[in-house]
């Protein structure tokens, strides 16, 4: 039996190439020695407050954008949170055996609480639900952005505890990151991820872009002093996310492209980085509309994927539920 993997994205509309690069497309690479389950986490979602029409949509478009970058609902199983009961359950369980102080640390909490008047109370249990996501299939391997690693550890941690204090239910799961495009700033300022949050628009590449968008996106990217065109993150952040947004969309080698753009300027630079990515996404986002198009087959996909994945939940859960002591 094939290990498997475990990961999600929250519906919140408006992807970008980050996570095309970072998350979505080295999905599509580990369905290769993986069986996959991929989430559209929408109750992680709800810890901040959605417009519900906008939160269908985006439901849906997450399904499709899966879909049209390569995951393979006959080797994967896609599906949609809320439709499998045993996640909001286990992660109540989960709160139960958490500590305050471990939620209280979570630097996510802390960053995203941080200018807001009011809280919700998701937002700090937040990490507990994504442990039950993780722990409910025994999944093997989490791969995740580096700014989830906290929360991963926090699940291991809670798998041990509830492994020692009540009995052996859950697999420890490993992170992974995935390394390549798995750092994509943002296009001006390049210290900083690249994320949909971001007020600016210009600082981001949407997966719907159209060409002339992402032409002009890229000529307005910070860069930095100076004309050598070499991959430094210290020194030249500017030119080196460029250059690996360029890496992941072409799947080149650095010392190669490095070695292609000597003596080339940072003009010719942005047009080579803005081409590689018009065609790479172009297919993608010729899928994607498409499958916008047949909502009945992403409803009878989400819906076959939730069949799928609550059979496996529905069993671990069944085995907390014993060992706890819950009739």
């Amino acid at each position: 039996m094939a290990k498997r993997m475990f990961s999600g994205i929250q519906p919140s509309g408006n992807l970008h190439i980050g996570n095309y690069f970072g998350a979505i497309r080295p999905w599509v690479a580990l369905q290769e020695q993986y069986e996959g389950i991929f989430c559209i986490v929408n109750l992680h979602a709800i810890t901040v407050v959605q417009p519900p029409e906008d939160l269908r949509n985006w439901t849906r478009e997450l399904a499709a954008w899966y879909l049209a970058s390569g995951i393979d609902p006959q080797r994967s199983i896609i599906f949609v949170q809320s439709h499998v009961p045993p996640h909001a359950e286990l992660g109540w369980i989960l709160q139960c055996v958490a500590h305050f102080g471990e939620l209280a640390r979570m630097t996510q909490f802390k960053s995203k609480a941080e200018d807001r008047e009011v809280v919700l109370a998701g937002l700090f249990t937040y990490p507990t639900l994504m442990a039950a996501d993780i722990l409910l299939y025994q999944t093997e391997l989490v791969p995740v952005g580096e700014d989830q690693r906290q929360h991963v550890e926090l699940t291991r941690d809670l798998a041990d505890r509830f492994n020692h204090q009540y009995a052996p239910v859950f697999t420890l799961p490993q992170l992974y990151t995935p390394p390549e495009g798995a750092r994509i700033m943002a296009l001006d300022d390049p210290h900083k991820k690249m994320s949909k949050s971001s007020p600016s628009d210009a600082s981001r590449i949407h997966l719907l872009d159209s060409p002339e968008q992402i032409v002009e996106k890229i000529a307005h990217a910070v860069t930095d002093s100076g004309r050598e065109i070499r991959f430094d993150r210290e020194t030249k952040p500017g030119v080196s996310n460029l250059l690996e947004i360029y890496a992941a969309a072409t799947g080149k080698e650095m010392a190669e492209i490095e070695a292609h753009f000597a003596g080339q300027g940072y003009g010719t630079l942005k047009r080579e980085v803005a081409d590689a990515l018009i065609a790479e996404l172009a297919p993608v986002q010729d899928r994607f509309r498409q499958l916008m198009r047949e909502n009945d087959l992403l409803d009878h996909l989400l819906a076959e994927g939730a069949q799928k994945a609550q059979a496996i939940a529905a069993e671990t859960l069944r085995r907390v539920k014993d060992a706890i002591g819950l009739l």
